[in-house]
């Protein structure tokens, strides 16, 4: 489950009165399970992480325990009850963003660790290439990617141990970042299944992005959880594959339907559905 929010405007959004935020997010959650991706977005004055905290609520406890994917910010990762856990991992991606801010000022130090990162990249689309499956992924990377991200770890310890890197400096807080997050960071070296970086949700949150610069804000929460709503379906329509425009159309046309069995109209199977009943 990956998971991350952005800023949103609503105009008549009334708070509790001993609620001293003044911030409007819009969160996206999207979860990725054997081959199906779900999109879900939340407007109001939660961050991602308490939003995620909120769906774990409604699911089966009797499930495994979920990866959740996201930067290393506090506020996305969700306060859960007890007996409820989740294993976390950060995003690689974010990590290897800190040496691209600086590489114009650290040339060959930043080239280095893109240089690994870019040989893990490498093999994770290698694995995507060939199909592997979670468990054979786990693998590739235990055989490939460890080794080199053991090399990188060791190379990082040594520019702050032995003085070769200022800790204040730009590559020094790069280097202190990896550091500090390492084992979220490298949940994919023993969890099959994790993925490298949050990109999926990077990516669905620049639909409520454009979504803002056109419309710039919602009047009412009431509002925003109608916008929610359609940009969770079309979204989820698009990760699967499915035509959001006819998938809206069919969801009207078969509302009773619908109501009777939600989970025979998701986007991934509603086609299937409307053939089985054209058959009867």
């Amino acid at each position: 489950m990956h998971n991350d929010d952005t800023g949103m405007r609503v105009l008549r959004l009334e708070r509790d009165a001993q609620d001293e935020r003044t911030g409007v997010f819009t969160s996206g959650i999207v979860s990725t399970r054997e081959g199906r991706k779900i999109a879900l977005y939340f407007t109001g004055s939660q961050h991602a992480g308490e939003n995620l905290a909120d769906v774990l609520k409604q699911r089966s406890r009797e499930l495994p325990a979920p990866i959740q994917m996201c930067d290393a910010l506090s506020s996305n990762v969700p306060r859960l009850a007890a007996g409820t856990d989740i294993l976390l991992a950060n995003c690689l991606a974010h990590g290897r963003r800190q040496f691209v801010d600086v590489a114009e000022n650290f040339p060959g130090e930043c080239r280095y660790v893109l240089e690994m990162l870019g040989q893990v990249y490498g093999h994770d689309a290698q694995a995507r290439e060939l199909g592997m499956t979670p468990d054979e992924r786990l693998r590739l990377h235990q055989e490939r990617s460890e080794p080199v991200m053991d090399k990188l770890h060791s190379w990082l310890e040594a520019q702050l141990a032995e003085r070769r890197t200022e800790p204040n400096s730009g590559l020094g807080q790069a280097i202190s970042y990896l550091l500090r997050h390492w084992q979220p960071l490298t949940l994919f070296l023993r969890q099959a299944g994790a993925p490298l970086d949050n990109n999926i949700v990077e990516r669905a949150l620049k639909r409520a992005v454009l979504h803002r610069k056109n419309a710039l804000f919602y009047r009412t929460l009431n509002g925003a959880e109608v916008g929610d709503l359609f940009m969770s379906l079309i979204h989820t329509c698009q990760l699967c594959g499915a035509n959001s425009f006819d998938y809206l159309i069919q969801l009207q046309r078969h509302a009773r339907e619908l109501a009777a069995c939600p989970a025979a109209w998701m986007p991934w199977n509603y086609r299937d559905t409307l053939t089985r009943a054209a058959e009867l």
